[in-house]
């Protein structure tokens, strides 16, 4: 047996507007081809559609039924192939996006926002990793996309790996100090100004971003003296609130007002801070490229 969709179509139009000459001009075709098309079908079939008269063009008992499971079938279809459609624009799926916890405090959200209010029907996740976890994740296809900070990947990695990263946003980083330190009256300030003072930093061995400010001071002309180590920025800013040194930190993250911290800008060749996006290049995945849109990374 071999019935199409086309068929069905065809026997559907005749039997709703119980008329070929009618269904023929709904189809935008002649009506030789509908006839044969339908007594194509009853052959397959092996029965009768319609019964017809001189008088009279009604569906038999087995065509009421077949009217009733072509029109279910065939917007059956027509959903699936919307459903299909949408998958291909990244409009239905899933997302699931690595992040730093700092990355929070700046543009995400309201990136984050944007792709909700653009593509609802995606249902997307937040998993706060460092940049060592979501790169391993984004390798075993745990996460989507990832967001951590400087600096960027080798090139040749990436590609050993099939991940790709790219820019997203540009931020310098600034010193948080204590309220009542000296510095805190200053507008801005040198990298060289916090030589001496104990340094706050995130756990060096879970990210290289911490390493490579480290290494800022260094270029700067000096060896940072590390007081402690901690997971989170947020805990790095407490420390700093209780006066138990200065920490090195993206400028966003003064959006979020610490108690008794100041955050003062660096003058000189600030060390950057710079967000980047890393994601897949082996998958075809159409919610991957919407969120991209959404992105729009600026030119680098």
């Amino acid at each position: 047996m071999s019935i199409d969709l086309k068929q069905l179509k065809y026997f559907l139009a005749v039997a709703e507007e119980k008329s070929f000459s009618r269904a023929a001009e709904r189809l935008h075709i002649s009506q030789p081809p509908l006839s044969q098309q339908i007594m194509k079908l009853e052959a397959e079939l092996g029965v009768k559609l319609f019964a017809r008269t001189t008088r009279s063009f009604e569906l038999t008992v087995a065509g009421r039924a077949l009217m009733n499971e072509a029109a279910e079938l065939l917007a059956k279809m027509r959903m699936t192939i919307d459903t299909v459609r949408q998958i291909d624009r990244g409009e239905v799926g899933r997302l699931r996006v690595g992040i730093v916890g700092s990355a929070m405090w700046g543009p995400i959200p309201s990136l984050l926002e944007e792709f909700q209010s653009k593509y609802p029907r995606v249902t997307w996740t937040i998993h706060e990793l460092g940049p060592t976890v979501q790169y391993e994740a984004l390798r075993a296809k745990q996460i989507d996309v990832g967001f951590w900070r400087e600096p960027r990947l080798d090139e040749s990695d990436l590609r050993n790996d099939n991940l790709r990263q790219e820019l997203c946003y540009r931020e310098n980083v600034c010193v948080a100090v204590n309220e009542h330190h000296p510095l805190a009256k200053k507008e801005a300030i040198e990298l060289t100004d916090i030589a001496d003072e104990p340094m706050l930093t995130l756990a060096l061995d879970k990210s290289a971003f911490p390493r490579y400010l480290l290494q800022c001071c260094v270029n700067a002309g000096f060896d940072p003296v590390i007081f402690q180590e901690a997971n989170e920025p947020q805990t790095l800013l407490a420390m700093v609130g209780a006066g138990l040194g200065v920490t090195l930190v993206p400028e966003t993250t003064s959006r979020i007002g610490w108690p008794g911290v100041v955050f003062l800008p660096i003058r000189t060749n600030p060390p950057s801070a710079n967000l980047y996006i890393t994601y897949t290049t082996t998958d075809d995945a159409p919610v991957v490229r919407a969120f991209m849109n959404i992105l729009r990374p600026p030119e680098r």
